[in-house]
């Protein structure tokens, strides 16, 4: 394992740094994701994202250029307010899914790449990640995370009690329509490197084992990054171990922390009880 993580760190380290700086940015953002109990906002975007690359390929564009052009009119479309709508805003990330997901096979179909490619994008491969994509990721991510944590409390509250949040005086709908306009922004930058699959698990999972763990919301910001950047080390150690696709490694990696947190917590608890009594 020790010269594992040696070789991983010498020949791919470019792959390495991106992934820690993927998964603790996505997995921060997800905290909110869950909080808002909007959860297939992640895999929507995810798969718009990857429409948008789609289209890119057959319009001669930087990936990266059609892929924020269309998550981030997905965005504007889903910060619409939907509590007077008589179709809820679940329903339409549903119709968007389903939408981005076959429009991007018929986009890519009839593009120069072919089938292949689209499969390069909605599932990534992390560990071929370049020094110039480590770059762009720095040039996005970085000021977005900043911007993020500059407006965290107006957007906290605004996630935790929207009532409140009102009576406060905070238009909650600016700072969610922020939040979300940051998470287009981070999603678009990520899937295209990470594969939508691992972003979405960076979006749900990791957050989720930080939430099994904690209910102050201090903790579970920290705990979310560093589980997601834990989840992404030992996750391309055991793949460039033992040859297996890192992507889906590092997710049922993430499931398996996502599952040893419910099994602290329960023993926690059944240790407290003991005591107690």
């Amino acid at each position: 394992m020790h010269e594992a993580m040696q070789c991983l760190y010498c020949q791919f380290p470019e792959a390495l740094r991106a992934g820690l700086l993927v998964s603790a940015v996505c997995a921060l953002l997800g905290v909110f994701v869950i909080l808002k109990r909007a959860v297939f906002i992640g895999i929507t975007l995810s798969e718009v994202a990857t429409c948008g690359v789609a289209a890119s390929f057959l319009l001669g564009i930087p990936p990266l250029m059609g892929s924020l052009v269309l998550v981030l009119a997905s965005v504007s479309l889903l910060a619409i307010p939907f509590e007077k709508q008589r179709i809820p805003r679940d329903t339409l990330m549903g119709i968007m899914f389903i939408a981005a997901s076959a429009l991007s096979i018929l986009l890519v179909s009839k593009s120069g790449p072919g089938l292949m490619e689209v499969n390069a994008v909605l599932y990534g491969d992390l560990i071929l990640s370049s020094k110039k994509e480590l770059y762009t990721l720095l040039v996005l991510l970085v000021p977005a995370l900043l911007l993020f944590l500059i407006f965290l409390r107006p957007i906290l509250y605004s996630f935790v009690d929207r009532e409140a949040a009102k009576v406060m005086g905070i238009r909650t709908w600016i700072w969610e329509s922020l939040y979300f306009l940051i998470l287009g922004v981070v999603i678009s930058a990520t899937s295209q490197i990470a594969g939508a699959l691992l972003v979405f698990c960076y979006l749900v999972v990791c957050p989720a084992t930080a939430l099994m763990l904690s209910k102050r919301i201090k903790w579970v910001m920290a705990i979310a990054p560093l589980a997601g950047m834990f989840a992404t080390f030992l996750g391309m150690v055991i793949s460039f171990e033992h040859d297996l696709p890192t992507n889906q490694t590092i997710c049922i990696v993430s499931c398996a922390l996502f599952v040893t947190g419910i099994l602290v917590k329960q023993i926690g608890l059944f240790m407290f009880s003991r005591i107690s009594h």
